[in-house]
C-alpha cells in the first residue's frame, strides 16, 4: 500500500494491526462489539478495520461523503462501542453514546492509529467461528434511512473462495478509488490481501490523479464506479497520458452504458470486465476479461460459480423465458441480515432464501442479465411500462452524448413521460430531443423515446457516488 510517497508492506499491516487489535482488547473492545469508522479512504482505514477484525470486533464503516446529520443516523443504526473519526468529521458523543477518538492523519507508518495501538502488542487469540460477525456495511439510502448489511466470517471466506481460490500473490498494480466503506472494499479486502500486488490509495478521488498513477505506476488495472471510468475517459487531457500499461477495467456498483463500456475499452486499448451485485447479495453476476467483448457491452453478465439467480413477479413466481423481473439471488455470499432489524430482514428475502436486489432485468438466450432499471424507477406512459436503463442504454451510444439519465414527468394526458436528462459531450453543440428521438427510431419503440430534454453539466450523484435520481427528479419537476 502507498500514500503520499510512503508504503506498507504486508508486513507492516500485519504488526500493526496486531498492535491496533491489542489496543482494542485492553479499551475492552471485544466479540460482538461494533467500532464504527467514520473515516475517508486511508490506510488509518484499513488498519483500523484489520485491527477490529483481529479483536473479534464488528467494523462498521461510515462514509465520510455523507453530511453530519445522515452520518449521526448511520450511527445511530450502528449503535457502536467505539468511533474513530478524523478532524471535522466527529460526531457529538453525547448523541453517539459511544468514546469517539479522532484520529490525525499519519505522516508515516509508525504513527498510525497511534491513540489506539500498543507497541509491540499482539491480540489475544480468537476461537474459529465462521459465524462471527466482520462487518457491516451500510445501504445508499436513496429511499430512506440506511440498513445495515451484516456479514460474517462464513460469508467473507466464500467471497474470498470465489474471487482467488487458492492462489496467492498474484495481483497487479491499480488504486482503491472507491469508499472504503462501499461492499467492494469490505468484502473483498481478505481476498485482495490473498492476491497480493502495490494499491495507491486515494484519499480524494479525481480523474487527473487517477490517470497520473497509471502512467506514473504502470497501472496494470483501472477502474471503480461508472462514474468515475466516464470522468477519466472525459479528461481534456485524457490522450496525453501513458496508460499502455492497463490490461483490465474493472466496473461495478452501477449499471454500465453500452457507450461507455465501448469508449472505454477503445481509449484504454484494454479489456473490461463489469460486475453486477447489491450490498444485501455480496457478490452476484459479471463477466470475465476473456468473455466476448459484447458481452459486458450489453450485459451484466452471468452468475459467478455458486450464485444463484432467479427472476420474479410481483407475486414471487419465476417470469417466463425473455420476460422482465424482479432480479432475486441467491448464495453462501448474502448478508447474514441488517443489523438490528428483523423486519427488514424478513422483507428481503423470498420464502427460500433469495435475496431481492431491487432491480429489473432479463435473460437472453445467452444467459446473459440485461438489467432495465431499478424497480422503482419504472414508470407507465399511456398503460406501456418504461425502463429507464434500457432507454439510456441506446441514447448513451449517441456521439453527442456523453452522460445521459431517463426521468419520468407527469403528463396529463400519457400519465408519465420521459425526460432525457443529458450531459453533452460539446455543450456548444448540444443534441435536440429531434435528434435524439430520431436516433432512437428503430431501436426502441415510440413509446419508450424522450418527450423532453433537460441539459446539465453533470449528473448529480449521490455520496455512494452513484446516480442520485431523486435529485434528477427534482430538477426535471422544476424544469
Amino acid at each position: 500500500m502507498a500514500l503520499a510517497g510512503w508504503e506498507l508492506s504486508f508486513h507492516d499491516l500485519d504488526v500493526i494491526s496486531d498492535e491496533v487489535a491489542a489496543g482494542l482488547q485492553a479499551r475492552g473492545i471485544g466479540e460482538g462489539d461494533v467500532v464504527a469508522l467514520v473515516l475517508p479512504s486511508s490506510p488509518e482505514y484499513l488498519l483500523a478495520y484489520l485491527g477490529a477484525a483481529k479483536a473479534g470486533a464488528i467494523t462498521a464503516g461510515v462514509n465520510d461523503k455523507l453530511t453530519a446529520g445522515e452520518r449521526d443516523g448511520v450511527l445511530g443504526i450502528a449503535r457502536p462501542a467505539l468511533v474513530l473519526t478524523a478532524p471535522g468529521l466527529e460526531p457529538d458523543p453525547a448523541v453517539v453514546g459511544a468514546p469517539v477518538v479522532t484520529l490525525e492523519t499519519a505522516p508515516d507508518a509508525a504513527s498510525l492509529l497511534a491513540p489506539i495501538r500498543t507497541p509491540g502488542g499482539t491480540p489475544a487469540p480468537l476461537d474459529a467461528d465462521p459465524d462471527r460477525p466482520v462487518a457491516i456495511i451500510f445501504t445508499s439510502g436513496t429511499t430512506g434511512l440506511p440498513k445495515g448489511a451484516l456479514y460474517t466470517n462464513r460469508q467473507l471466506s466464500f467471497i474470498t473462495h470465489t474471487d482467488v481460490g487458492d492462489t496467492w500473490g498474484v495481483g497487479g498494480r491499480g488504486f482503491v478509488g472507491t469508499a472504503m466503506a462501499h461492499l467492494g472494499f469490505m468484502t473483498k479486502l481478505p481476498s485482495n490481501l490473498q492476491r497480493g500486488g502495490t494499491s495507491w490509495i486515494m484519499g480524494r478521488w479525481t480523474a487527473r490523479d487517477a490517470l497520473r498513477f497509471a502512467e506514473e505506476h504502470s497501472m496494470t488495472s483501472v477502474g471503480g464506479v461508472p462514474t468515475q471510468v466516464a470522468l477519466m475517459l472525459r479528461d481534456p487531457d485524457f490522450d496525453s497520458y501513458d496508460t499502455s500499461a492497463v490490461q483490465i477495467i474493472i466496473v461495478g456498483g452501477g449499471p454500465l452504458t453500452p457507450g461507455l463500456a465501448q469508449e472505454a475499452r477503445e481509449r484504454f486499448g484494454a479489456k473490461l470486465a463489469s460486475r453486477y451485485s447489491c450490498t444485501e447479495a455480496g457478490i452476484g453476476l459479471g463477466t470475465a476479461a476473456d468473455d466476448p467483448d459484447e458481452d459486458a457491452v450489453v450485459s451484466v453478465g452471468r452468475p459467478l460459480p455458486g450464485v444463484e439467480m432467479l427472476l420474479l413477479d410481483e407475486d414471487d413466481n419465476p417470469v417466463e423465458p425473455g420476460e422482465v423481473g424482479r432480479v432475486c439471488l441467491r448464495s453462501p455470499a448474502v448478508m447474514a441480515g441488517y443489523w438490528g432489524d428483523e423486519e427488514a430482514t424478513r422483507a428481503a428475502f423470498t420464502a427460500d432464501g433469495f435475496v431481492r436486489t431491487g432491480d429489473l432485468g432479463w435473460v437472453d438466450d445467452r444467459g446473459r442479465l440485461r438489467l432495465v432499471g431499478r424497480s422503482k424507477e419504472m414508470y407507465v406512459r399511456g398503460g406501456y411500462n418504461v425502463y429507464p436503463v434500457e432507454v439510456e442504454s441506446v441514447l448513451s451510444t449517441h456521439p453527442g452524448v456523453h452522460a445521459v439519465a431517463i426521468v419520468p414527468r407527469a403528463d396529463g394526458v400519457m400519465g408519465e413521460i420521459g425526460c432525457a436528462v443529458v450531459v453533452p459531450e460539446d455543450p456548444a453543440r448540444p443534441p435536440t430531443l429531434d435528434e435524439l428521438r430520431g436516433f432512437t427510431a428503430g431501436k426502441l419503440a415510440p413509446y419508450k423515446r424522450p418527450e423532453a430534454i433537460l441539459l446539465l453539466e453533470a449528473l448529480p450523484l449521490t455520496p455512494m457516488e452513484k446516480l442520485d435520481r431523486r435529485e434528477l427528479a427534482r430538477l426535471v419537476a422544476e424544469s
